[in-house]
């Protein structure tokens, strides 16, 4: 199987070093000393206490690569615009595109009927840049659950997790599902296939665009924002908000909102990876997050005041930072 992983940071880099390890073709898109150490040295894995090497394919040249069976886009929603003729070359008539991107993704409206059809969410998908790039027929909705770092150049570090949830935007069964699922197990991952994997991915996004901007506002860690009342009431209302409006777009919540932020709660002194943006001059997550969702409120004719209210306080704050410039 050929599998190339597109931005080989910290999951696409464990993704890649694992599946490697079992006998797959991989090779991956990176730049800068990432790249060049891993041209060096081989890509490295710090795992359970140990260390896994796997000596890789890697350009910054999507090109020097072709065409592959699978493409999994690990980069951050708000950097693929710009580099959706980059990703191209990699792309032929039976690839399959997996999107382990947080939050709402540019396919979200493909594969579902009635009267949202075939909408367009501008947010992460301006201008029909990236569905024109990456035909949405193509794509495979995967839910990425582990935390991984990149120690240094060439080396990552798995903090904690396995598990990347697939589905088909259709809620189908494929082939293309069932082959990356067992590729994924056999390379020591949790890789279940969900009919409704839009379900999975606002369980997900549901806690992201509260506690992420929260965070990025006030400073605060996950348990903060989570039990100190005042706090936890504004991330309370954004979430029934997006449920409200999710559940008018079709899709179900397992769990109670109030669960769901005492799962936050339970993470402890976690900062944010949105927070870490901010101290570290990087690109905020915020379309993808955020503004995604308030469009989608929009689309549905739900109001959101309190997600639109904290996305206007968070993006002044990110362009003021120079990490945003939405």
């Amino acid at each position: 199987m050929r599998i190339c992983v597109f931005g080989a940071g910290a999951i696409g880099g464990y993704m890649a070093v694992r599946l490697a390890n079992t006998g797959h073709d991989v090779s991956v898109v990176a730049r800068g000393p990432h790249l060049a150490a891993i041209r060096e040295n081989g890509l490295k894995l710090l795992a359970d206490g140990q260390e896994e090497v796997a000596r890789i394919k890697a350009s910054d040249n999507a090109a020097d690569l072709g065409p592959q069976d699978y493409v999994i886009i690990t980069l951050k929603a708000h950097s693929v615009p710009p580099v959706v003729d980059r990703i191209a070359p990699l792309i032929g008539p039976d690839t399959t595109i997996v999107t382990g991107m947080n939050g709402v993704p540019y396919w979200y409206f493909h594969g579902l009927e009635g009267e949202w059809a075939g909408r367009r969410v501008e947010a992460v998908d301006p201008g029909g840049v990236v569905s024109r790039g990456l035909p949405p027929e193509k794509a495979l909705g995967c839910v990425v659950y582990p935390a991984a770092e990149v120690d240094e150049p060439g080396v990552v570090r798995l903090i904690d997790g396995d598990r990347f949830t697939l589905g088909e935007p259709d809620g189908s069964k494929s082939e293309r599902a069932a082959a990356l699922s067992e590729a994924l197990r056999a390379a020591g991952f949790k890789a279940p296939i969900r009919p409704r994997i839009r379900d999975e991915i606002w369980i997900k996004l549901w806690g992201n665009l509260a506690f992420n901007p929260m965070s990025a506002l006030t400073g605060e860690t996950l348990d903060v924002l989570a039990t100190r009342p005042d706090l936890r009431a504004v991330a309370r209302a954004m979430m029934v908000e997006a449920q409200t409006l999710a559940e008018r777009l079709g899709a179900r919540f397992a769990i109670d909102v109030d669960k769901r932020i005492d799962g936050a709660a339970a993470v402890g002194a976690h900062k944010t990876s949105m927070l870490q943006d901010l101290e570290r001059g990087r690109p905020m997550e915020i379309d993808a997050l955020v503004t995604a969702v308030a469009e989608l409120g929009r689309i549905v004719d739900v109001p959101t005041p309190t997600i639109d209210t904290v996305l206007a306080l968070v993006s002044a704050r990110a362009r003021v930072a120079g990490c945003y410039d939405g």
